[in-house]
């Protein structure tokens, strides 16, 4: 059932429309924020630090990414409220 959820499409299109708004909210410290941007940008980086995951720059980001949105979403309701539709 997760793995449904991973690859849907519009649970995709959601987690894009989140991200900037959850890294732009006052409400989330920086060094919540930075748990998300630091791996992103070492693995961008250095990918050669971890040779032994076979998995593109984009798709560690695209985890991450999908890691951070529902990790802030859960740890700070009061910001799933106020977003917009």
């Amino acid at each position: 059932m997760k793995w449904r959820r991973l690859l849907s499409f519009k649970r995709w299109t959601q987690v894009f429309k989140r991200l900037p708004r959850l890294l732009r909210a006052p409400q989330i410290p920086l060094g919540e924020k930075l748990l998300f941007i630091i791996p992103a940008l070492l693995y961008w980086v250095l990918p050669d630090v971890m040779p032994f995951m076979p998995i593109d720059d984009i798709g560690v980001t695209l985890i991450l990414m999908n890691w951070f949105v529902s990790r802030a979403e859960r740890k700070y309701p009061v910001l799933q409220e106020s977003a917009p539709s």
